[in-house]
């Protein structure tokens, strides 16, 4: 539809045509305010949510099951993408792919990890223990391994996990489990092949070198808060335990921890390994470790556990009700529970259901504060919201 001239406009356009016609006319009376040309106010440029604005949102309008679904991140055998998926429709944050999960090449794995990206507005969390060296489940990694990266200068750290980042991110995978903060000079220490440094201080520079490596490429994780290096033993079969004071820890193991968090790292893992002399509780099941983990070295990330099946293998009766372990775990401080399950759940009485049911009783009977799984929640799905972000997606 063509659009009337404005008044003004058109009072003009009239007396130009006036004067060509060699008629006298009278000036055009000045417009009334009611006639004057406004110019329209901008509509105002609404300001962007950040991820915690967006998943403090989201959580709000999820059911308490919903919100335990979601701190729960699984593992399913095999390479056929649809049992992954059968987790994730259960609501659960992400997988974790071992080396079973493996299907050969860089292109194979791609073609995975695409077919679990369900949610436009919250990357599924894809995670993977990729170290170097030992601990390596994908054979196309370029990097060196720990043991190489700590002769040399931070500088090879840093560079060592940025291409390592690279290789996993064009995978598809967006969460590395790889960044061992653990500290030993013990050759004989089950962690000693894995860590980047046999020092508190040349571990702690390197720890903080392959956080800046990884930035922007893929979420980074540390582990094994508290420190496994002076815990003997093997946690994938016991609760080592370790014989330092909190202000030994301070001044040994838990400076590369800090040196990490300085760095901005994303995800601190909690082991299943004990101070007794802080506390006698495994520290991912420990409501004081976590308090020094956020309070002492100003963590604001999410906590992920370690494999809470490592509880069930070490045949401890206080460790046998996988449920019970995950309102523990829940309660003591953790965001994000990590389940590597077997070909057959049940043999360890997992389920998505179960752990669900059970979290949520926790909750419906004050063990877990509403406000604590709400906090957890929130933290999953703020790094969901940045790693879309990050993605260009």
């Amino acid at each position: 539809m063509r659009r009337s001239l404005p008044t003004t406009l058109a009072a003009l356009a009239l007396a130009g045509t006036a004067v060509l016609a060699g008629c006298s006319a009278p000036a055009p009376a000045s417009p009334t305010p009611s006639e004057a040309i406004t110019t329209p106010s901008p509509t105002p440029t609404p300001t962007p949510q950040t991820a915690e604005e967006w998943a403090t949102d989201r959580v709000s309008g999820m059911t308490v099951d919903e919100k335990a679904a979601s701190v729960l991140m699984l593992h399913a055998p095999g390479t056929d993408p649809a049992a992954m998926r059968a987790l994730l429709d259960d609501g659960i944050a992400g997988v974790i792919l071992m080396g079973d999960n493996m299907p050969g090449d860089e292109a194979s794995l791609a073609a995975l990890t695409a077919d679990l990206q369900h949610d436009p507005d919250a990357a599924t969390l894809i995670g993977i223990d990729q170290e170097g060296s030992i601990v390596s489940r994908i054979d196309w990694d370029p990097a060196p391994g720990p043991a190489d990266v700590r002769a040399q200068p931070p500088q090879a750290a840093q560079e060592a996990f940025a291409a390592r980042a690279a290789a996993l991110s064009a995978a598809g995978v967006n969460v590395n489990f790889g960044i061992v903060a653990d500290v030993t000079a013990d050759p004989a220490s089950f962690i000693f092949d894995r860590v980047l440094g046999t020092d508190p201080a040349g571990a702690g520079e390197r720890v903080a070198a392959a956080v800046a490596g990884e930035r922007g490429t893929v979420a980074s994780t540390v582990k094994h808060f508290p420190g496994h290096g002076a815990a003997p033993g093997d946690s994938h079969v016991s609760v080592p335990s370790a014989p330092l004071t909190l202000e030994e820890w301070r001044a040994g193991p838990a400076l590369p921890f800090a040196a990490a968090i300085e760095a901005d790292v994303e995800l601190v893992m909690t082991g299943h390994l004990a101070y007794p002399a802080v506390d006698p509780a495994p520290a991912s099941l420990s409501p004081e470790w976590h308090r020094i983990l956020r309070e002492e070295l100003g963590f604001d990330g999410v906590v992920v556990t370690d494999d809470m099946l490592m509880l069930q293998h070490n045949q401890l009766p206080e460790y046998a009700d996988p449920g019970e372990n995950a309102v523990r775990a829940l309660a003591a401080g953790g965001d994000l529970l990590l389940y590597v399950l077997p070909a057959d759940p049940a043999e360890f009485g997992i389920s998505v259901d179960g752990l669900v049911a059970s979290i949520s009783e926790a909750v419906a009977s004050g063990r877990i504060p509403e406000a604590r799984l709400d906090e957890a929640a929130t933290r999953v799905l703020e790094l969901r919201r940045e790693l879309v972000a990050e993605s260009g997606e």
